[in-house]
Parts: C-alpha cells; structure tokens; sequence
C-alpha cells in the first residue's frame, strides 16, 4: 500500500510510525479521560501511559526477534537495521512488557491496580486499531493467500524490502480484520465502563474478548514473525490470547463473586 508518507533526500518518513503515534495519542486522550470518569489522578495516568508505550515498543521488538531467533542469530547485525526499526514488532511482546512496567509504576505510586486497568482497557484497544491501520500501510503482519472478494494484494517494493511483505499475490486483510475487531472492541470497552459493577470488568471483559478473536485471526496470518509451537500446531501467539482469556476469565469470576457475597450477607440478615 503506502509504506512511507514522503521521503526527502535520506530522511522518510514510514506511515506505520505516523498511524502508531496518532493511535498512541488517541488512545492515551480515551485513558486520560476514563481517569477523570473513574476518579483516578489523570497526571498518573498519563504517565503510566507514557511509560506503558515505550516498554511497548521494545517489548514488540524483542519478541519479534525472538520468534525469529534462527534468523537473526545467522543475521545479527540484521536486528540494528531500518528494516528492524519499521516493523511493528509483535502485539503481545509490547503487551507483556508493558503490563510488566506498568505493575512496577502502579505499585510505586500506589494506583489502585484494578481501577487504573479498567481505563487503560479501552485505550489500549483504540490505539491498537488505529496501528493496525499502520501495519495495513506498511504490509506487515499480512495474511495468507486467498481469493475471497475482499482480498488484498500488495505491489509496492518497499513492503517487501521493509518488511517482507510477498508481492502481487492476493491475501487476506489481516490487519483489517484485526482494526475491525480493536474497533468493535473500543466502543463496547467505552460503553461498558460507564455501566461496570466492579473494577477489573472492562480489562477482563477486554483479555477474554481480544484473546479470543486473536486466536481465531492467527490461523489467517501468514507472517513468520510470531513463532510456532507444538510443531506449527498453534502459534505463541495463540498460546498468549490463550493466557489472556484465563485471565480475563478469572477477573469476571473474581468480580461476580464480590458481588453477590455481600447480596448472599443482605439476603441472610
């Protein structure tokens, strides 16, 4: 599609970087304002966001090049180029490290834990739909070849030099399907949040659905960059949206307990 938005001279400007940072101020304006919703300290907030998008990154990263391992340890020098640089990196490897930065930040400065991941629930999902908009420009994490009507073929060469992208062969959409989800995901995060029960609903209402729909998306995608498990059964990834429905199982059932225990203590005086 549109790898890059203009280049002059050695200077290019990529329009993946363009769509992460506007994703990245879209969704930390939705956390900031969840922050004022839901009483926490906006300023916190902010910053936590700040700190969660750069572990993010490099998280993103450094999961790439882990599933990759056998490349870039015949190609190290391979991890320090543009190429490197542009790529979006794995979802889940910016994930984990930034719920692990954000544990550390939110134990510091004292944030109530499950409050503060309720917020950050919806913003996390619109600025993941707003990236994936970027990776759609860039050509990475394409999906397998199809012919359904709806499929897309890229054809410009810096796709396939940035990021490998196969050319002139008809794929699924996969970053399309996965904006779609994060922007079906947003609305109803946005909408839950004004209506919750108990904290720890939105953020586990969102591990459960995202995990699921991740899982299902993988089998579409064609990118080596995720790895594979129980010989190229399933993807790490898969194994990770696997995680994240536990989990977000577990907050639901944690949340519904609180709740009825006290009706169960009313209902018994």
């Amino acid at each position: 599609m549109f790898p890059r938005l203009f280049h002059l001279g050695n200077f290019s400007l990529p329009t993946y970087g363009v769509m992460a940072a506007l994703g990245m101020i879209a969704g930390l304006s939705v956390v900031v304002r969840g922050a004022r919703r839901e009483g926490v300290d906006p300023d916190k907030a902010w910053n936590l966001g700040i700190i969660g998008v750069l572990a993010g990154i490099i998280g993103a990263k450094v999961l790439m090049v882990i599933n990759d391992w056998h490349y870039y340890t015949e190609h190290p020098k391979s991890i320090f180029t543009l190429a490197t640089l542009q790529a979006g990196g794995v979802f889940y490897g910016g994930l984990l490290a930034a719920v692990a930065v954000a544990f550390v930040y939110i134990g510091y400065t004292r944030m109530p834990l499950l409050k503060t991941c309720d917020i950050f629930a919806p913003g996390i999902a619109l600025g993941h739909a707003i990236g994936r908009l970027g990776c759609f420009a860039a050509g990475c994490c394409y999906g397998k070849e199809t012919h359904v009507p709806w499929a897309v073929t890229f054809t410009n060469p810096l796709a396939n030099e940035w990021t490998g992208t196969p050319l002139n062969i008809p794929m699924h959409p996969t970053q399309i399907y996965e904006f779609l989800v994060e922007g079906a995901n947003f609305v109803f995060l946005w909408w839950l949040l004004k209506r919750k029960r108990f904290d720890g609903q939105i953020m586990g209402t969102y591990m459960f659905l995202y995990g699921i729909a991740r899982f299902f998306l993988e089998f579409l995608r064609a990118d080596p960059e995720r790895g594979s498990a129980f010989n190229g059964a399933l993807s790490y990834t898969q194994l990770i949206s696997i995680g994240l429905v536990i989990v977000g199982g577990i907050l639901w059932a944690r949340g519904v307990r609180s709740i009825e225990r006290p009706a169960a203590v009313t209902a018994a005086r």
